[in-house]
């Protein structure tokens, strides 16, 4: 057993079992052992490689994206660009420098970053350095939040703590972490039913609820909806809502034992997407998609800047340009062009925003 893992069975023998949002929670944001906390986890050298880090398109459409969003809140002379999760800062690199298309939208940003890991931070105010910004960070959404604001979220949702509920005769019972053989992490169900749900499904039937996500989009929500502005979210699960245990855990590009080295490896849920533009549309925003991460970025124009990057590259860089747009866009159940899907959540006076349309940004030269 790990270091956490040794201080959850303690926990546990003290407590009892916990749920599996604590356990996500520690797992991820222990202040001395967890995964976010103590590493860079982005890239090949590390667990998974996400969209920005595949292509610079992506990031550059998300930032033509982001100014076309600007432009239809009618220009306003500063407003914050705020990313939630940022990574290694390679997607607000990327969005800046397509930002520069727009002069007038480049000089209204101020940009805020809510990260809690030291490590990230690091990397991120090493990587913003060159953009010539001074990026101001936070622990939470709402403290980033004044003003008008754009906010752009990609995979931020799935990492977000969520509670399971498995359907049993006797009624739905919560999915809890306990101390099994040799006192080890273990999966257990909790003694009594959880009265407050009622819903039907086959017997075994995992039920998730995601309150952290659909609180992060309904905090966003609610504050575009009054500041004006938008939220843009990126991440992995489906359209439509269902039952199904979607925890899971990454480790150098596998999926390993979810409890088997907590700390030591990502852990992620699929995002309930129809469930996270309810939450938006309940908080008083207008709700835009949900599409696929395909469709969204071929709308905004990849093909087009794919074409006008491949001009002025070696042969050597084209082909790689081609291997990374393929896999932003490649369609199958497991593709990230069809697995990702995207939400925005906006201020209900902005018209139809790029993506959700065939609404075209401007060019990059």
């Amino acid at each position: 057993m790990n270091a956490l893992a040794q201080e959850l069975a303690e926990l546990i023998r003290q407590e009892g079992p916990i749920g599996v949002s604590r356990y996500m929670a520690l797992c991820l944001g222990h202040p001395r052992h967890g995964y976010y906390m103590k590493q860079d986890p982005f890239g090949a050298d590390g667990d998974f490689t996400t969209a920005p880090e595949i292509s610079q398109i992506f990031g550059e459409l998300i930032g033509l994206w982001a100014a076309s969003a600007w432009q239809a809140m009618g220009a306003p002379s500063s407003i914050r660009l705020i990313e939630l999760g940022p990574g290694r800062g390679t997607l607000m690199q990327d969005m800046l420098r397509a930002a520069r298309v727009l002069p007038g939208f480049r000089d209204a940003l101020s940009i805020h970053l809510v990260e809690t890991s030291p490590v990230l931070r690091e990397r991120q105010k090493e990587t913003l350095a060159a953009c010539g910004v001074e990026p101001r960070w936070y622990d939470r959404i709402d403290q980033a939040l004044e003003g008008p604001a754009i906010v752009v979220a990609n995979e931020f949702l799935d990492a977000l703590p969520l509670d399971q509920f498995v359907h049993t005769p006797e009624g739905w019972r919560e999915r809890l972490v306990g101390l099994g053989d040799q006192g080890r992490l273990g999966f257990g169900l909790a003694g009594e039913p959880d009265c407050s749900l009622s819903l039907i499904a086959p017997a075994g039937s995992v039920l998730e609820q995601p309150a952290a996500a659909s609180e992060a989009v309904a905090t966003v929500a609610r504050h575009v909806a009054i500041e004006g502005g938008a939220g843009l979210f990126i991440d992995y699960g489906p359209a439509r809502s269902g039952f199904g245990d979607t925890l899971q855990a990454l480790k150098r590009h596998e999926f390993v034992d979810v409890l088997a080295e907590p700390g030591d490896a990502d852990l992620t849920v699929h995002v309930d997407f129809a469930r996270m533009a309810q939450a938006g549309l309940a908080a008083g925003a207008a709700a835009h998609g949900v599409v696929t991460q395909r469709d969204f970025l071929l709308a905004l124009g990849l093909q087009q800047r794919f074409e006008a990057l491949s001009r002025r590259a070696t042969p050597e860089q084209a082909e790689m340009l081609a291997s990374g747009v393929e896999r932003l866009i490649e369609t199958g159940p497991t593709a990230m062009g069809e697995l990702f899907k995207v939400l925005a959540v906006a201020d209900p006076k902005l018209p139809l925003l790029p993506g959700f349309d065939l609404h075209r940004l401007p060019e990059q030269g």
